[in-house]
């Protein structure tokens, strides 16, 4: 979001030594792709500054739309930004080494679930600074993601992730009602895989990139009005709802009708296999709207709300997710990068960038024109008008780590080497206080 034994718990929740242990594997990488802001001399003899953005986004944007934006940011201030753009697995590796050596680009991308770690180490910027020297008026931004009362990351587009289904394979199956419930849920991806072969359901649990424990498992509880957390604390054990989703979850896998692979299978993977027909459903984000049509343009599929536990009747919370954007500390031009930030977050661009990414934008003021959009894009907006957005990871402390070490007891459940869900649930919970004294 692949098992690992916990025997150093301390070792194995402390974000610096695991960063710290993927270093010497990437540091050639990282010297190739770290910051290596340049300056050089322009016409008139002044300094050209060379700024490095490293991020995700230009994957899985439209051909050419991010660097069509840097290019006009260039016109604009005559500062060049060199895009740095990899899958987001691949990405938040890069990072997280470049953290750890002092060599991470001028302006990253980031993820809610990352900000807490690269702040307390002090390899991101303080956001909060930089906006209050440069006078920026941050009443515009809708979110600001914030560690001890500052700002380190700003959400520049946001994302819904509402489930896909490809409706060839339920029409293959015999299945003509889209599932509304759980048990429903478990009827028809049964049916699925007996009568077609295929998967009925993916979810990615490498714990290598372990957000699939936010974005995929903790869906289905946040879908029912389930929470894992209590005044901001883990509230894991007698959580009637979440115990209730382990087993749910373990059902499906009892059953045989995930996706296989689950233990090693990253985002990508499980988008790709949706892609390529042999699942019939996942969640998955918005972003990736583009990016399977153009893979798949005779694709059949379509969006429809994360089935509920069978009895709930109350509103649906749908996971959310966002584009961040921070400043390396290390960055020997924080000025020029926050000229770029600003650049990107401003109404116009925000809202291009908007329309691009299948995404919400994160300037309040921004007015993106949808009228355009992909009819699955506006369906995708119904559903999460009609939801109440949800993500309990952003923010928290170590928040890859509780994720990952969800994902680890949760596979010895699933295993059967954790006896029960409330044996599993005790034992996370326990992992996890330890980030939160």
């Amino acid at each position: 979001m692949k098992i690992f034994k916990h025997h150093n718990l301390k070792a194995l929740n402390n974000p610096v030594l695991s960063i710290l242990m993927v270093v010497s594997l990437f540091i050639t990488l990282v010297a190739c792709n770290g910051s290596e802001t340049s300056n050089t001399d322009g016409d008139d003899g002044s300094k050209e500054v060379t700024l490095e953005f490293q991020q995700w986004w230009g994957v899985e944007l439209p051909d050419g739309a991010l660097q069509e934006i840097v290019d006009e940011f260039t016109a604009e201030t005559g500062i060049k930004v060199n895009l740095l753009s990899n899958p987001y697995a691949d990405t938040k590796t890069q990072i997280a080494a470049g953290a750890a050596a002092g060599t991470m680009a001028d302006v990253v991308g980031l993820d809610g679930s990352w900000v807490y770690d690269f702040a307390k180490q002090g390899s991101i910027a303080n956001l909060t600074e930089l906006m209050e020297a440069d006078g920026y008026d941050d009443s515009q931004l809708s979110d600001q993601i914030k560690v001890d009362g500052n700002t380190y990351m700003i959400p520049v587009v946001n994302f819904a992730y509402p489930m896909y289904v490809n409706l060839d394979i339920l029409k293959e199956a015999g299945i003509k009602e889209i599932p509304k419930t759980w048990s429903e849920f478990t009827e028809a991806t049964s049916k699925i895989t007996e009568s077609t072969g295929k998967a009925g359901w993916a979810i990615p649990l490498s714990t290598e990139s372990p957000s699939g424990i936010q974005n995929n498992f903790m869906s289905w509880l946040w879908a029912s009005g389930g929470s894992m957390l209590n005044e901001g604390k883990p509230a894991l054990t007698d959580n009637e709802d979440l115990t209730a989703t382990v087993e749910f979850v373990k059902g499906l896998f009892d059953a045989e009708v995930v996706a296989p692979g689950a233990y090693a299978m990253k985002e990508a993977d499980m988008v790709e296999e949706f892609t390529n027909g042999r699942v019939a459903f996942m969640t998955d984000s918005l972003a990736h709207l583009t990016t399977i049509k153009e893979g798949a343009p005779d694709l059949n599929f379509d969006f429809i709300p994360v089935p509920v536990k069978d009895g709930y009747s109350g509103k649906s919370g749908m996971d959310v997710a966002n584009w961040g954007i921070g400043i390396a500390e290390n960055s020997e031009h924080k000025e020029e990068a926050m000229k770029f930030v600003q650049y990107l977050m401003s109404p116009e661009v925000n809202a291009k960038i908007a329309v691009y990414a299948n995404a919400f934008p994160g300037n309040s003021k921004a007015q993106p024109d949808y009228s355009a959009a992909d009819e699955l894009f506006l369906k995708a907006y119904e559903l999460y008008q009609d939801s109440y957005a949800i993500n309990e990871f952003t923010g928290l402390p170590t928040s890859e780590e509780l994720m990952r070490t969800f994902d680890e007891q949760l596979q010895l459940y699933l295993d059967g080497d954790t006896s029960s869900a409330n044996a599993m649930l005790k034992e996370t919970q326990g992992i996890w206080e330890q980030s939160f004294d």
